[in-house]
């Protein structure tokens, strides 16, 4: 676990090795996320990013009467 501190400006640096593994760049918005007794920044993804992250599920199972 790493340790940041917060500017007079709230403001906090994300660590290298957190920004290279999440693959973060300037700019890139996060969402804020109180939880709890602590904050969650979770990385908003374009949407091209997305595609076949599904791939290989598997998709044979029973539905539910309402939801056919």
């Amino acid at each position: 676990m790493q340790t940041v501190t917060i500017s007079p400006k709230y403001q906090v640096v994300i660590p290298k090795a957190v920004r290279e593994a999440l693959r973060l760049h300037p700019g890139q918005k996060m969402h804020v996320v109180e939880y709890g007794r602590r904050i969650e920044l979770i990385p908003e993804r374009d949407i091209k990013e997305l595609r076949g992250f599904l791939k290989g599920i598997n998709t044979e199972f029973e539905r539910e009467e309402d939801r056919l």
